[in-house]
């Protein structure tokens, strides 16, 4: 069985000219002269470079095809008929309403979340920005934490810069300023930087004149190895940035090459993040500094790179007593990162947790410092979210999300733009004509925040409502399973359903769980 699915996707706006596909290749069966090129192949041959990268940018976000040999649903979560842990085993008393899905993070001090989910790094992908006001407001009135992801202020066209350091950025007050303004004591709001945005000083800019208290490191992320890039449909756009530092491709100081853009022989550049280099003394030397300016808490953010490199990100963690360490698997994304890279890089979410949890272990043996832990890649679901806490129990904290909660927030603002034009959909008008009417948790949102109810985007709203979908649908799960806390979610809690799954997870094959138990009440 082929694992991936190449040569044809509608992240690329290509398909196969047939039925039949060779399905090692992905080219059709019959490749024929004359075919339009209507494969990435094809498509290739005029389009070239253009084709690596999911379209159209700015209106989408991707995640890979690929079938991974072990995901989330080769594992499935066990129930209990009797018992209960975090409240009196009764049946009273143990009702999924009573399940308590709060967390926190952090070392010294500690964030309270409602929720346990970290919107992770949203940076300046023009989806993101379009949808922040959504995605901010609907994290603060959630208790949850969103990060502020990579090169906001560089691709700021406002930005004020001097002497090469960040002094000014209308674009990041923004992005604090909307959390804030909805903020009710739960969760936060955190700025990550690359190795742009630590060049120009944005950690230290976001501290010391936006007064945040938790920024992020960023060494990478699951969707790609490479930095972050984005499309820039503007001349003017691109000499900009790449005035400030950033790799631009074609270079837009070429003559040529402006005279080719001008021709529309190319409609876009492309602007392109360096990669990291890890230094162990630097980046302790670099946690060290971002407390003395007044960072509250630091967060590391690693993505899905070899084994060795998720051992040393575990490692300094806990030298430096970080307050966070997030580890994303491989596969998803919400920018615009190469496709075939997106599918065929990367240690997929499921194992990187395993390997995750055996790191872990090393240090709880040792009695290390063990920082707060959130595992990335693909959740959607509660049950996702279930059996995240379980792989990686008892170090697991929270769950990082991207593109579920930017698919709530999306649709959201339509229900509200159409709403506003009159024009609903027949799937949205049946519920009502009003945003009371179709979103509903409106009436519990109204009466929390009463007249201030119709300040909120429609993004944060639907954001609200698909977390208090995920939230319910966690307690009925963990109230099965008789655990009424996240800290008491153990690896017991979900069974594999194939060999291999157990053998890289380390959880019990289904029809291996329990034996001993069994025997005892077997032979009584």
């Amino acid at each position: 069985m082929s694992l991936s699915k190449p040569n044809a996707s509608v992240a690329t706006l290509t398909k196969n000219r047939t039925k039949n596909v060779c399905p090692f290749s992905g080219l059709c069966a019959t490749c024929v002269d004359g075919c339009a090129g209507l494969c990435e192949v094809g498509k290739s041959a005029y389009r070239g470079k253009e084709v690596l990268y999911p379209q159209p940018f700015g209106k989408n976000t991707s995640a890979s095809e690929k079938d991974y040999p072990i995901d989330l649903s080769h594992f499935n979560i066990m129930g209990r008929a009797s018992g209960a842990w975090g409240v009196k085993a009764d049946s009273d008393e143990a009702i999924f309403p009573a399940v308590d899905v709060s967390t926190e993070i952090g070392g010294t001090a500690k964030i309270k979340m409602k929720v346990p989910i970290i919107i992770a790094g949203m940076g300046s992908t023009e989806i993101a920005r379009i949808h922040w006001e959504g995605l901010a407001a609907g994290a603060a009135i959630t208790g949850s934490v969103i990060v502020i992801g990579e090169n906001v202020c560089g691709m700021d066209p406002k930005v004020e810069i001097r002497n090469g350091r960040v002094v000014r950025s209308p674009e990041l007050e923004r992005r604090v300023k909307v959390f804030r303004d909805w903020y009710d004591g739960y969760g936060t709001v955190a700025v990550q930087a690359n190795v742009e945005d630590t060049r120009l000083g944005v950690l230290e800019y976001a501290i010391e004149k936006l007064g945040v208290d938790a920024v992020e490191i960023k060494w990478g992320q699951g969707a790609k190895d490479i930095g972050g890039e984005v499309k820039l449909n503007s001349l003017e756009s691109a000499l900009q940035l790449k005035e400030r530092g950033y790799v631009v491709l074609p270079d837009p100081t070429d003559p040529a090459v402006q005279e080719a853009f001008r021709k529309g022989v190319f409609r876009e550049f492309e602007r392109h993040s360096r990669i990291g280099m890890v230094d162990e003394e630097a980046f302790l030397e670099r946690v060290d500094r971002l407390r003395k300016l007044g960072a509250r808490y630091v967060f590391l953010k690693t993505g899905a790179y070899r084994p060795v490199d998720l051992a040393r990100a575990v490692r300094l963690s806990s030298l430096a007593r970080l307050d966070l360490l997030t580890v994303d698997g491989a596969g998803g994304g919400t920018g615009m990162s190469p496709w075939r890279m997106m599918n065929e890089w990367g240690i997929p979410t499921v194992y990187i947790i395993s390997l995750l949890r055996q790191y872990l272990d090393c240090l709880s043996e040792r009695g290390d410092f063990i920082p707060s832990v959130a595992v990335a890649g693909g959740f959607s679901l509660e049950d996702h979210l279930f059996k995240g806490f379980a792989l990686g129990a008892p170090y697991v904290k929270a769950i990082g999300m991207a593109r579920a909660p930017l698919t709530a927030v999306m649709v959201g603002n339509k229900i509200g733009r159409d709403a506003a034009a009159g024009k609903l959909s027949s799937e949205h008008s049946k519920y009502g004509d009003t945003i009371e009417q179709i979103f509903i948790t409106s009436s519990e949102l109204k009466a929390r925040f009463q007249n201030d109810f119709d300040k909120l985007p429609t993004g944060a709203i639907g954001l609200y409502t698909y977390f208090d979908r995920l939230m319910q649908g966690l307690r009925q799960l963990m109230c099965g399973a008789r655990k009424f806390a996240l800290n008491y979610i153990d690896r017991n809690d979900i069974a594999a359903l194939t060999r291999e799954a157990s053998e890289v997870s380390g959880i019990p094959y289904i029809m291996d769980l329990n034996k001993e138990q069994v025997e005892q009440i077997l032979e009584f």
